[in-house]
């Protein structure tokens, strides 16, 4: 076992961390003489997914400059590499951005508030995630308009909000900091009242739709009757059919392919969790394309019916490569990506889906990849950034901070990191100047973007 630290020493070790690395020193980003070129990293990434789907994530990331921001988390973790870290590590997000956090349901149907978003994770610094988090923030209030104090009082909420919740985890127990989360019935209770009006109108509305989004709602809008039988819907190159991207035998073997992964995945479930899964059986696959960054791994959605009554469930198996820390923080610990995403979910979230495994599996490629496996939806829900107003990103932001604090608490010395942090603004000031420091070179990497398409050296396909 390890040798656990008294409390005293742990928060002497924060302390002592700070000789190291002062708290105003998080403010500095300089961007490295040898900076990678962004657009050569990207193109990188690019060699390792579905080449026709490539250019539907450059035109995702084309739409503003928080787009692009939420696509390049290798370009930021380049960066954050050189930026001071106190040398604290716990279980990272890698890809901690404001709309990677969101609502889902637990098992007992609750609706919680989290981190949802976990292809990056890994152990490294906390910095790392509390700095892209304050990014996404400035970056997102710049593309709504907001001023620079407006930007700043959102920033300064999240570091805050992370710094105070970090102190009160260092003075809990273990168990009540891993059994903590955000319920939203909870959270509108202590938040409502920093929205407006029609901010708490919005925000309920919302969280009402939030509710409806299952497999049943994910059924009627994604399937059809065809010929008797409920089959998935085409939207190319958007959701595509496995019929439609092979020939009939080779669809057959890689369905064939497909029920093998569901058999290995079944045993990274718990007992109860494999009675469950076996109450349904495949019935159809389809290849969907998700989110920004994700744009181009491998994604699939498979649609279940119970055995008994044809109950409709939506799994989804998602691609896990490396994550974008791994050439800055060392290799995962695990062979299997999939296993990576899963265990770093399960140390960073209060709860996870119940169908939340992995496996992996031969492609179409016939490389072999390796996949986690989720439920499509389930009551799902982020917020629309496109929308915020001021007051309501600082609420927002404060729900992000205490998330992050929460997941960084459940795996890393809290004691420590708390007592690194301390009592007064110094770190929430110094993180509001990397944020805007850190926008100002996201908008020049943005144009980058914007120029290598205007000169053909890329190609983006827009509007999809």
């Amino acid at each position: 076992m390890t040798t656990q630290l008294s409390a005293a020493d742990q928060v002497a070790q924060g302390r002592a961390a700070r000789a190291r690395v002062r708290r105003r020193d998080h403010a500095i980003f300089e961007p490295a003489p040898d900076r990678p070129n962004p657009i050569d990293l990207l193109e990188q990434q690019a060699e390792t997914r579905v080449p026709e789907l490539v250019p539907i994530r450059y035109g995702r990331m084309l739409v503003s400059p928080f787009a692009f921001f939420r696509g390049a988390a290798l370009v930021m973790a380049q960066d954050l590499a050189t930026t001071p870290a106190s040398g604290l590590n716990v279980q990272a997000c890698g890809d901690a951005h404001m709309s990677n956090f969101g609502v889902f349901a637990s098992p007992e149907r609750h609706l919680i508030f989290d981190v949802n978003d976990f292809d990056e994770t890994l152990p490294g610094p906390w910095e790392w995630d509390v700095k892209r988090l304050a990014a996404s923030l400035a970056i997102a209030g710049r593309d709504r308009g907001f001023s620079p104090a407006e930007r700043r009082t959102a920033v300064t909420a999240a570091a805050e909000m992370y710094r105070s919740a970090m102190r009160g985890f260092a003075s809990m127990g273990t168990m009540d900091v891993w059994y903590a989360h955000l319920d939203v019935d909870d959270v509108m209770a202590r938040f409502g009242s920093q929205l407006t009006a029609s901010g708490r109108k919005r925000t309920q509305e919302e969280l009402t739709k939030a509710r409806t989004r299952d497999s049943l709602q994910a059924f009627n809008k994604l399937t059809a009757v065809v010929d008797g039988r409920r089959r998935i819907i085409s939207d190319p190159p958007l959701i595509v059919p496995v019929e439609e991207l092979l020939s009939e035998g080779d669809a057959t073997e890689f369905m064939a392919n497909i029920r093998g992964l569901l058999r290995a995945y079944r045993r990274t479930l718990s007992s109860e969790r494999r009675v469950l899964l076996d109450r349904f059986q495949l019935v159809q696959m389809a290849r969907k394309v998700v989110g920004v960054g994700s744009v181009g791994t491998r994604a699939w959605i498979l649609l279940m019916e119970g055995r008994d009554n044809g109950e409709p469930l939506f799994l989804q198996a998602k691609e896990a490569q490396s994550s974008v820390l791994e050439g800055l923080v060392g290799k995962s610990e695990f062979g299997n990506c999939g296993q990576r995403v899963v265990v770093g979910q399960r140390l960073m979230q209060a709860v996870s889906d119940v169908f939340l495994g992995w496996d992996r599996v031969l492609g179409l490629d016939a490389q072999v990849r390796d996949f986690y496996v989720r439920q499509l939806r389930d009551w799902k829900g982020s917020a629309d950034v496109t929308i915020m107003q001021p007051a309501g990103m600082a609420a927002y932001a404060r729900l992000c901070g205490w998330t992050l604090a929460r997941g960084h608490a459940r795996s890393g010395n809290r004691q420590a990191i708390a007592a690194y942090l301390g009592a007064g603004p110094a770190f929430d000031d110094a993180i509001a100047v990397f944020a805007e420091t850190y926008a100002d070179q996201n908008e020049r990497d943005y144009e980058q973007l914007r120029q290598a398409v205007a000169d053909g050296k890329i190609t983006a396909q827009t509007g999809l």
